[in-house]
């Protein structure tokens, strides 16, 4: 972490006004999936919209670092910690509600899981492929996040989020440039607040039996029992990035605490404490490998934070 010292008086004083949880040098390992991660200078838990856009107004108008943060569940962040303020979006602001006959509109911090469960008890189709993503509807959008042949962009219908002026703004999906695992939001400075998702009408029986067979195949797919980001190496065009590293023997190599995974040659997990270089040694590695075997040239799908 740099030495620079930041005044977080003003977050504080968000926070106190919206009876927010505020913490200063706030270890961020337990908000992560992978269970990795130094100290943050500050976190900030917001527990609505409001207390969201007052936040980043109050971050950008007195120029403090901020990164935003939902489950935490494709991050992989530096055990030397951020010199930054980290505004989490989850649990409070996780509300899910129908606004129409077949269009549900989620925050920014509800998992896509609750989004899946309402969905099927509104007896509502399209959202089955996201059971069991563990991340928030935030992240989901910010990374245009997907499975077994589908993604976020594909049931999507409009986007809230905080522009760079600070201003509220509303979009359509098809304004929000998403690619594979990419959208504008990757690239702007835009804070995503709540989602609209077009469904269509179903048999809730088969929904939910469809979310059954999902969550079973990823149980027995995924390791599921060690910590991990998901996914670590984005899919290269017209392969499989697990393909690939399988294909180099590199199921079970190691580096420290981390592992290329057993049951899936796609994931990095922390298989005894792995620490932040562990994990980008064995990233690093892999990449290495494949792209000497095979010529590809794999990129990382997490997200690495470090100052």
């Amino acid at each position: 972490m740099t030495n620079k010292n930041y005044d977080f008086s003003v977050i504080k004083a968000v926070a106190e006004s919206f009876g927010a949880k505020f913490v200063v040098d706030e270890l961020l390992a337990p908000y992560t999936s992978f269970k990795i991660g130094g100290v943050a200078a500050a976190m900030l838990a917001v527990n609505s919209e409001d207390c969201l856009v007052h936040a980043v107004k109050a971050a950008r108008e007195n120029s403090l670092p901020f990164r935003v943060m939902g489950k935490g569940t494709n991050l992989l962040v530096s055990d030397d910690g951020l010199n930054a303020l980290v505004i989490l979006v989850r649990g409070a602001f996780s509300a899910v509600t129908l606004i129409g006959e077949e269009t549900i509109r989620a925050e920014a911090g509800a998992s896509l899981s609750d989004l899946c469960k309402f969905a099927r008890d509104n007896s509502l189709t399209g959202a089955e492929w996201a059971f069991g993503i563990p991340g928030t509807i935030g992240g989901a959008v910010y990374m245009n996040a997907g499975a077994y042949g589908s993604e976020t962009a594909d049931i999507l219908s409009a986007v809230r989020f905080i522009g760079d002026s600070g201003e509220i703004e509303t979009v359509a999906a098809q304004k929000c440039g998403f690619g594979y695992r990419d959208s504008v939001f990757k690239h702007s400075g835009g804070i995503l607040l709540s989602a609209e998702f077009s469904l269509k009408k179903g048999e809730k029986f088969r929904v939910d039996s469809r979310m059954n067979e999902i969550i079973a195949q990823r149980k027995l797919k995924q390791p599921l029992d060690y910590p991990n980001a998901g996914s670590t190496f984005k899919r290269p065009s017209g392969d499989y990035a697990s393909r690939l590293i399988d294909t180099c023997g590199l199921k079970g190599l190691t580096v420290g605490g981390a592992a290329v995974s057993d049951k899936h040659a796609g994931f990095v997990i922390s298989k005894n404490n792995a620490t932040f270089a562990d994990v980008t040694a064995l990233v690093a590695e892999v990449r290495r490998r494949v792209k000497e075997q095979t010529g590809v040239e794999l990129e990382e799908e997490i997200e690495i934070w470090a100052d």
